[in-house]
């Protein structure tokens, strides 16, 4: 059963009911770009670099709203703006979060 503070259902439904037989394939390729994402978000990081932060935050969390991921997109939020502010020592609590709500996800998702 998937977890509804991790995805929204109705959202992957609308996209499965557009995408059609492609459906298979986003799922593919978001997983493949959160791994990349989550990358970037470690790096970011390991640089202590606010503005890095925030843009892969920013980037992570289009696609995870794009795909329903609720929790996942308002943590990467949380981290966006973390990153915004100029301070990210609350920052590497916020990206554990992130790396076990994409886990989540990556469950559901199949």
């Amino acid at each position: 059963m998937i977890d509804p503070v991790h995805l929204d259902l109705e959202i992957l439904s609308e996209l499965k009911e557009v995408m059609g037989e492609e459906f298979t394939f986003l799922i593919e390729v978001f997983k493949t770009d959160s791994i990349v994402r989550i990358s970037a978000i470690k790096e970011a990081l390991a640089s202590k670099d606010p503005d890095a932060v925030r843009r892969a935050a920013h980037s992570f969390k289009g696609s995870a709203s794009n795909m329903g991921a609720i929790r996942l997109t308002n943590l990467c939020r949380k981290l966006e703006e973390i990153g915004g502010s100029g301070n990210i020592n609350e920052a590497e609590v916020i990206a554990e979060e992130i790396v076990d709500a994409y886990s989540h996800v990556e469950k559901a998702l199949g």
